[in-house]
């Protein structure tokens, strides 16, 4: 994949907003931290070939996890636009033992380039 033709849409949003999206696409009614819409896929896949898709993220949820965790938003945000834009380029976790530590160890590979945190695990 060439990494100067791909884009990804970004939205930052709120638990109201992305518990709307969950409902309408996945349904289920309720708020989660990251959703991720391909565009490559489907009967239109091939309208935006530079598109890979969108990537939605509740800020509140974000916030939240962060605190649990003991970790900076920033950190957060960056597990979840990782994992997020994993999804759009094919992996999935939801799919079986071995897809999800692939999925985790790619994950672990992308933190270490862009965080600081040596502690930070992928999700």
């Amino acid at each position: 994949m060439d990494c100067n033709t791909h884009e990804i849409s970004i939205v930052l949003t709120d638990d109201d907003h992305i518990r709307e999206l969950n409902n309408r696409f996945r349904q289920i009614d309720a708020p989660t931290n990251v959703l991720a819409f391909p565009m490559q896929e489907g009967e239109f896949g091939d309208i935006s070939p530079g598109l890979l898709g969108d990537i939605v993220i509740s800020c509140e949820t974000a916030g939240k996890e962060a605190d649990t965790a003991g970790i900076t938003l920033e950190e957060r945000m960056s597990q979840l636009l990782i994992h997020g834009t994993l999804h759009l380029v094919g992996y999935d976790h939801e799919t079986g033992e071995t897809d999800a530590r692939a999925m985790e160890d790619k994950s672990l590979e992308l933190l270490r380039v862009i965080e600081k945190n040596p502690a930070l695990s992928a999700f």
